[in-house]
Parts: structure tokens; sequence; C-alpha cells
């Protein structure tokens, strides 16, 4: 089963969709415009049940089948990124400092697709709950859509998502069972000693001194506080200190990221962090805090879930276009909140080369919008055939 006819034929309207989607972008939770879009669509395809105002600004919409059966939850994210855009597209960002950096406007636009041909055919069992989030990006709307109920709400028994993939093979799926995607959580180091004169630093506390042992370190925890084999990054993004040359400052701020896919591994990362701030602070003595803050857990695909998503890429690319055990990544996705709600599984379609994710060139292909739209769609079908 290649790309669906009737799919395919809506390629310069997915197209359309996406770029009206990529010239407006809003952040977080904040779309008004963006939802108000995708509900406009989903009453042009007819569909009755939409159901709006979800996480703020978040979509749930039912398609119903032919016939008794499951529901089954497709989810696309709608939210942009707080960045420049330096694309050169004619249809780039209309709002300065925000834009479409990560492809969401290709996800709404592939599920937009699936949904017109699921609302134009409705060859399955059942329903369909098309689930449209605000605020992947940092404002866990995934979390709050759970939380506010939708899973129970709409009866939704079995939940997928897609992710594309700059730089992998253009139309190539990949997934794998368990867990595919790192927790994130975030560390903040607030350290304070007291300032003076650069020429006369026995005057001082230097928290630049603690800053830089402090880092160096925090490198100890991967190299020799877990098992090499669990992985596991700890990375300091951010150190901040200092306004002249002559000036020793009395405040330094770190702040770092930490990725890994077992709790007891988190704990123990949690646990040093606290340990060597608190040493190196008496060391250098300087006053120091260690706030850790636990962000999106582990992206976890259930095994038989993930088998049946790579069965049914296969049947839209070939077996040869599917890595149905691919290596994990160490990113994260607050779909992993749906998947800990309910059976499921998150794949990735390869977007061809170009500018990686969150980078202020990159653009969605649109060549692929039919083939994660045709995915969708053959889920729904397959899943609950008639």
């Amino acid at each position: 089963m290649p790309v669906l006819n009737s799919i395919a034929a809506l390629q310069p309207e997915m197209q359309e969709w996406r770029r009206w989607l990529h010239r407006n972008p809003e952040l977080q939770f904040d779309l008004p415009r963006t939802s108000g879009f995708v509900a406009g669509k989903l009453r042009e395809f007819g569909i009755g049940e939409i159901h709006e105002g979800i996480a703020t600004s978040g979509i749930v919409a039912i398609i119903e089948g032919q016939g008794d059966g499951p529901t089954i939850g497709l989810r696309a994210d709608m939210d942009a990124l707080p960045i420049k855009e330096a694309s050169g597209a004619e249809y780039s960002s209309e709002t300065s400092g925000r834009m479409h950096a990560c492809g969401h406007d290709g996800h709404t636009a592939m599920l937009l697709g699936a949904a017109k041909y699921l609302a134009d055919t409705r060859n399955f069992k059942g329903r369909v709950a098309l689930i449209f989030q605000p605020a992947e990006e940092g404002g866990g709307g995934g979390n709050v859509m759970v939380q506010e109920g939708i899973m129970d709400r709409f009866d939704i028994s079995q939940v997928y998502g897609i992710h594309n993939a700059p730089n992998f093979a253009e139309g190539e799926f990949f997934t794998t069972p368990g867990p595919i995607m790192a927790a994130v959580d975030t560390f903040h180091i607030d350290i304070t000693g007291k300032g003076g004169h650069g020429a006369m630093p026995h005057d001082t506390k230097d928290p630049i001194v603690a800053a830089l042992g402090i880092g160096q370190a925090i490198q100890t925890i991967v190299s020799r506080n877990h098992y090499a084999l669990d992985e596991l990054v700890v990375s300091i993004t951010q150190i901040h200190t200092g306004t002249a040359d002559n000036i020793i400052p009395g405040t330094a701020y770190i702040e770092g990221t930490v990725r890994t896919f077992d709790p007891a591994v988190q704990d123990m990362v949690e646990r040093r962090l606290r340990q060597i701030v608190t040493g190196q602070a008496a060391a250098y003595d300087v006053d120091a805090t260690c706030r850790y803050e636990r962000g999106y857990p582990a992206t976890i695909n259930d095994a038989d879930k993930a088998g049946f998503a790579a069965r049914v890429a296969a049947d839209i690319v070939g077996e040869d276009k599917v890595t149905p055990d691919a290596r994990k990544e160490m990113g994260a996705e607050d779909f992993s909140y749906m998947l800990n709600a309910r059976p499921g599984a998150y794949i990735f379609l390869g977007a061809g080369d170009g500018p990686v994710l969150h980078h202020p060139e990159y653009d969605f292909n649109d060549a692929i919008a039919p083939i994660g739209a045709s995915f969708f769609a053959r889920m729904v079908e397959t899943a609950q055939p008639l």
C-alpha cells in the first residue's frame, strides 16, 4: 500500500495550510490564530464534534467510523519557537522573533490531511480522536491535556504521534520499542561570594573560581558516577557572571540540562549535583544553592504498538525504508505524558537534507506531508478495520 492516492492529491492543499501556519507562528498555549485555523478546516471537512479550549488552545476532534469499536488517538503539536527566522522562504514568519523551527506546522498539516481523508471515507470501525496540542516546546501542553482528562473523556484506547527528522533519508521511518526519547531535567546553580577589585583578589570570595570548580566537578558525574552503558547526558549550557575586566563579581549563575532514561540514574544525578555544589561551595568559601527541576519524562513506546506502527509504515513506503529498532534519541518530547496514560508509539519520518531542528534556517519539507498523512490514516484503518 503506497501513499494513499486521495491524500497524494491533497499535497497542494496541505502545502498551502502548512505555509499559512508557517507565516503565522504562535507560542506555547497562546495559539488563537493557529487553533482557529485548525478548527475552521475541521469544520470544512464536515467533522461535527470539535472540542476547543482544551489546555487553553488545544483541540480534540472526533470522527465517527462505521460501527462500534474503540477510539484511536492521533496527535500533532501546533506551537512555534521564539527564534528569528533566517530561512529566506517567501512564506517566512510574519512575526519577528517567532518561527516554526521544529516542523509543528508540518505535523499539523499532516494530521489535517489525514482528517480530511478519514472524514471523507470513514473506512474504519469505532472513532478517531484528532489531538491538536499546544505548548510542546517547554510548556508541557501534552501533560495539561492529559490532566484535563482527554484520555478518559474521549475513551482513547491507544495514541500515536509523529515527528519529522531532518538529515534522515526523505520518506523513511524509524522507531523503536521501549524508550525512544529521554527524560529532560534542568539544573540552576546560584553562587554568592564577595566582589571586589580585580587587583585585590585576597579581599574577595571569587564566585568565578567557584563556578569553574563546580563546572569541572559536574563532568565527573557522567565519567565516574554512573555505569557506562546507562545512557546519560549532563551538559552545562549557561554561565553568567562579571561585567568588566578589573572587577571580581559578587555572584555567578550556572544552568544546564540532564537527559536520562532510568529514574534511578535521574535520582543519582540530582543527588550528586547537590553534593558537588555544597562541597565546592565550602572549598571556595562561597555560598551556593542548586535548584533541580524535573521536566518531561522519557518517551516510552509500547513494544507491541511500536511494532504495529513500523508495519503500517512499511505498508506505505516499503520494509526497506523502515527501521523498527532504531537507536534512542537524547532529545525529549511531552508526548511522553500521553504514552504514560495510554499505550501507543512515537515514530520519526525522515525529511531529507537541510538545517536541523531549532535552527533559524530550518524549514519543513512539504514533500513528506502526504507520507505522514497516509501513515496516520492507515494506522486507523489497520487498527480498526471494517
